[in-house]
């Protein structure tokens, strides 16, 4: 089983990660990182660097597709490179997922017209401009499209754990669970805006910006326009 995870610059690093060290304990998976060209891509803060070994176009039918989430998926809901790669890999792929904002990119492509989905609090608004149906919901699963969304950063282990259940069962998937021994116990009860204080809420959004956070910059943007995927030459990298 072959599991893409599209990586960017000023990606969030464990919408990848957290769903990584999940899936790539599938009996029979291979887990690629790919981008619109290999190499280090830079997470949000620039304080770590993930690294993609296959350039998109060297990995057209994954299975499962895990789309991360950060502050770099405002640029790459214009990009219609990554957007025809998603349409093209979702037609043949068992599930196309995302994590975070990885939704927008999604939505962003088309798959998720008229569906339920998630993703991180601060961008539900932006989720719905492109014609998905935003919830508060920390795991969205449409086994009947193959479309599973995660709300932030954290959720992507859920989802993944669901994934995991959808292909390989649930005692897999809690063999997986216990493995990693995924027992969140956090020591604060403010995981969520239904949870957190109005004053955590606040500071999150950013007023006087004291933290440095995924979203708190996002602002609204428009779905690029639906054009084929310009082909590589053949004498390009990429298509090698």
């Amino acid at each position: 089983m072959k599991i893409a995870i599209p990586i960017f610059d000023r990606i969030t690093a464990l919408d990848a990660v957290g769903p990584y060290e999940v899936l790539s304990r599938l009996p029979g998976a291979t887990v690629h990182f790919v981008a619109d060209e290999p190499g280090p891509k830079r997470t949000e803060t620039g304080m770590l660097a993930l690294t993609a070994d296959l350039a998109l176009d060297e990995l057209t039918d994954p299975d499962v597709v895990v789309v991360p989430g950060g502050y770099g998926t405002r640029a790459l809901a214009r990009d219609e490179h990554i957007l025809g790669w998603l349409r093209s890999a979702h037609e043949t792929s068992l599930w196309t997922t995302s994590v975070c904002t990885g939704s927008l990119l999604l939505a962003a492509a088309g798959l998720l017209d008229g569906l339920e989905a998630t993703t991180h609090w601060l961008a539900l608004d932006t989720l719905a401009e492109y014609g998905a149906v935003p919830v508060e919901r920390r795991v969205v699963a449409h086994p009947e499209a193959r479309v599973i969304t995660a709300a932030g950063v954290s959720s992507g282990i859920d989802m993944a754990l669901t994934l995991a259940a959808h292909i390989a069962g649930e005692e897999i998937a809690q063999a997986i669970q216990l493995g990693i021994e995924y027992d969140p116990e956090p020591p604060f009860n403010s995981g969520s805006t239904a949870k957190a204080s109005p004053e955590i809420v606040e500071l999150v959004r950013g007023r006087g910006r004291p933290l440095r956070l995924s979203g708190t910059e996002l602002v609204p943007i428009r779905r690029a326009p639906r054009v084929a995927a310009p082909r590589a030459p053949a004498d390009s990298p990429r298509a090698r």
